[in-house]
């Protein structure tokens, strides 16, 4: 079964550091003439070689992030595209992890692919993303003009990125705490994300948050790769919410033969 999933929204979120690269400082950008708020976003994704689980997870003071930031495919990979974001690099990612293509290698092409249609108000050089392949195999990027702080950091089985955020230690306590926590892959990602917003998460604050783990036929019913899907559009605390959720869909889910 074809399965593309998305989770973000529809122009906005994260930074881009290139592979392994420390955040930097940028200009600003000047988005006072765009309809919605200046984007700052901040998503992890993990893998589980237990399960053979992937996934992601995302926190912004966006309404909706879950509607545009991350992907997800079944045996392909996750990606995650935020900052100033080109919704594209999702379904793009996703194509070329079906292909086989290395993380590392997509980030440059799908960079190179890039025309940059909006240099100047909605650069490619603002731009960031991440990739990771069904073997937790991952690249990341954060552009020189993402808004600060910006910046990604690695860890085992997993890559984190954000923009507009408090500091470095949101990404750097997010990969601790992935690393550090037991369990399914969904308690993982809630607890890198609340890890990030406890070092001071975005800056401008909280309204959304989202996550995404696939496996082929990894869902409930029949045909299903979607193992779980989660969306807080609009909420003054969305990643205690999604805490709620994720331990409501740990109760019920079952030991599978």
């Amino acid at each position: 079964m074809r399965l593309i999933l998305r989770i973000s929204f529809v122009g906005l979120i994260v930074t881009l550091p290139m592979l392994f690269a420390a955040g930097r400082q940028s200009r600003v950008p000047d988005f006072s003439s765009l309809p919605w708020d200046p984007p700052s976003t901040f998503s992890i994704l993990g893998f589980d070689p237990a399960t053979g689980e992937a996934g992601g997870a995302v926190q912004s003071r966006v309404f909706a992030v879950g509607n545009g930031v991350l992907w997800a495919e079944a045996g392909a990979g996750v990606v995650a595209t935020q900052a100033i974001v080109d919704v594209s690099y999702g379904p793009q990612g996703i194509d070329l992890l079906k292909k086989g293509m290395a993380p590392k290698d997509i980030i440059k092409t799908i960079l190179d692919r890039d025309p940059d249609p909006r240099p100047k108000d909605w650069t490619k050089k603002g731009r960031q993303f991440a990739v990771m392949n069904a073997k937790g195999e991952y690249a990341a990027y954060t552009g020189p003009e993402a808004t600060t702080w910006a910046g990604d950091r690695q860890g085992k089985y997993c890559t984190a990125q954000g923009n507009i955020l408090a500091g470095e230690a949101v990404v750097t306590n997010m990969v601790k705490a992935f690393e550090s926590t037991t369990g399914h892959l969904s308690l993982r990602l809630q607890a890198a994300l609340e890890a990030g917003q406890e070092a001071g998460g975005d800056t401008r604050g909280k309204q959304s948050a989202a996550m995404i783990i696939v496996k082929k036929g990894g869902g409930v019913w029949l045909n299903n790769d979607v193992v779980l899907r989660l969306q807080v559009d609009d909420n003054p605390e969305p990643i205690k919410e999604m805490r709620r959720l994720v331990e409501l869909a740990a109760r019920q889910r079952r030991p599978r033969g």
